[in-house]
């Protein structure tokens, strides 16, 4: 009976909310992992079948991040359930997160970004597109998932834009500098040359769209090669974008609508970023930052 509340949800949340395929198969996960804890039939659950819940993912070293996010989840089944009559309160309404420290995203500097990006180096397909993706992604700021989605139509070279398909499926359009056309120009020549008739803009040599784990695998192997150290990945290159435009006086709601955001909180961070950036500055540059008293 619980397998069939958790269907009618996700069916809700495909169509009422247009949750995509990822974010569905981790409601999924976070909701069998639940179940398979409390063994306890779905009208009988109670705010301590929660609590025992994220006590129990805390203490099997799930990090807070991760366990928020699942009660997350279970706040947004339970108050389906209870909207629908299915249940008559939401369990997980009052269960309060467990506390974060909030990170900073990690972002590289524009000398670190313009070793990346130029590592790929050749004039055949595979080069040709990697470096088209790595110009792309830091260009426009796109997430992995909308680089994975782009199809032809939404590449628009003469003006210098793409159509970007993001959360939710909200479209937004963002523009893209004249480095970043000139590399996509030189891959749409040499994906023209393979004869593959597709829609996905990004492909592999037998013409099938290339996944978001791909393009993650090119981001990754070109930082490794450009020597950067630790986790470089798309959302670095993401973030990077959003910081080097503050650096560079852009309106903070500008950032946002580039970066696809629908709340300005989300694209506050880089403000907080931004500060850090220059107290370092000025720490390392002013002859009275370090002078006690």
């Amino acid at each position: 009976m619980t397998e069939e509340y958790i269907k009618e949800f996700l069916r809700y949340m495909e169509l009422e909310k247009s949750a995509s395929r990822h974010t569905l198969r981790a409601y999924r996960k976070d909701l069998e992992e639940f179940f398979s804890f409390v063994k306890t039939p779905l009208k009988d659950i109670e705010i301590n079948h929660i609590r025992g819940f994220i006590a129990h993912r805390l203490s099997s070293g799930k990090s807070k991040t991760t366990v928020s996010r699942q009660l997350a989840t279970l706040r947004s089944f339970f108050r389906f359930l209870h909207r629908e009559g299915f249940v008559e309160f939401n369990p997980a309404k009052l269960v309060q997160n467990p506390k974060t420290e909030k990170r900073l995203p990690r972002f590289l500097t524009v000398d670190e970004v313009f070793s990346l990006v130029e590592k790929p180096e050749g004039i055949d397909f595979l080069t040709v597109r990697n470096r088209a993706i790595l110009e792309l992604i830091y260009s426009a700021g796109l997430r992995v998932s909308e680089v994975s989605a782009l199809t032809v139509d939404d590449v628009n070279l003469r003006d210098g834009y793409v159509k970007v398909k993001g959360k939710r499926r909200k479209e937004r359009i963002v523009p893209i500098g004249s480095k970043a056309v000139d590399a996509l120009k030189r891959y749409v020549i040499e994906r023209k040359l393979l004869k593959k008739e597709t829609e996905a803009f990004f492909i592999n040599r037998k013409g099938g769209a290339l996944s978001e784990r791909s393009i993650r695998k090119i981001v990754v192997r070109y930082a490794r090669e450009a020597g950067i150290s630790g986790r470089v990945g798309p959302h670095t290159l993401r973030h990077s974008f959003a910081t080097h435009l503050l650096q560079g006086g852009a309106d903070l709601r500008v950032i946002q609508e580039l970066l696809g955001h629908s709340s300005l909180s989300s694209t506050q961070v880089y403000t907080h970023l931004d500060i850090t950036h220059l107290m370092d500055i000025y720490d390392k540059s002013h002859p009275l930052a370090k002078k006690k008293g």
